[in-house]
């Protein structure tokens, strides 16, 4: 299915952000309220079973806050089939606009109305970029950096990916473009999921801009990277490239 856009641009959106978390009770109290501080965005949390309550904490959110919702699943899951189910909840709840957005202040909601604006104006996909002017990282070391630059390296030259970012996980869908992907095919659970969306992103017509962002190290808690992660990222970028998922 070829996404077809729409004949008028958005001009009024109603915006999911889909924060997926584990373990995330001291971030997600502070970003919540930050995010809601923009009036077009509405919060949805896809907790996997946090041990350390974030999810009860959403909940009791959520019952004073109707623009907040919580979808609870048993257990780590992983982080594509997060965003799959938290798109498929927002379609449902009549999302114009779906943005995938972490729960550790790596993203800024400072940025949400320039991901917004692009989406609403100009783009399908909105991505938010660290390697585009004015883009960048702080508090890396140097292993880090080469490893994402390296792997936006080389999905970019595999797949034939017009982007500059396409492993970053701060960014903006607009509707019909989820509706035109085909949810059910896509098979990575990982950071390749990012990857994986933009070439499908790409393989149904839309287009594609980028806005940049700072992305800090997060402030609380550890990275979830791990060798398993980065591993499937370099496989599934093979396995699409020939048309095996």
């Amino acid at each position: 299915m070829r996404y077809q856009r729409p004949l008028a641009q958005i001009a009024v959106a109603d915006c999911t952000v889909i924060i997926p978390t584990y373990n995330e009770a001291d971030n997600i109290v502070q970003l919540i309220p930050q995010v809601l501080a923009h009036p077009r965005c509405r919060v949805l949390v896809v907790d996997d079973g946090s041990p350390d309550g974030t999810g009860a904490l959403v909940e009791r959110i959520a019952r004073e806050e109707p623009r907040v919702g919580l979808l609870s699943r048993p257990g780590k899951l992983g982080l594509g089939t997060a965003y799959i189910d938290g798109f498929r909840r927002a379609l449902a709840e009549d999302a114009q606009l779906i943005i995938e957005m972490d729960a550790d202040f790596s993203h800024d909601p400072g940025y949400l109305p320039a991901l917004i604006d692009a989406a609403s104006t100009q783009y399908d996909l909105v991505l938010g970029s660290r390697y585009v002017r004015g883009g960048g990282t702080t508090d890396w070391g140097l292993s880090r950096k080469l490893i994402s630059r390296g792997g936006n390296l080389y999905a970019g030259i595999i797949l034939g990916l017009p982007v500059a970012d396409a492993t970053g996980g701060y960014r903006c869908y607009r509707r019909g473009l989820l509706e035109a992907i085909n949810l059910d095919a896509v098979r990575s659970n990982g950071y390749a999921f990012q990857i994986e969306m933009v070439y499908r992103a790409r393989a149904a017509g839309a287009r594609i801009g980028e806005v940049p962002i700072i992305f800090p190290d997060r402030r609380v808690g550890k990275s979830k990277m791990s060798r398993r992660i980065v591993l499937e990222a370099l496989i599934n970028v093979w396995r699409l490239r020939f048309g095996l998922i």
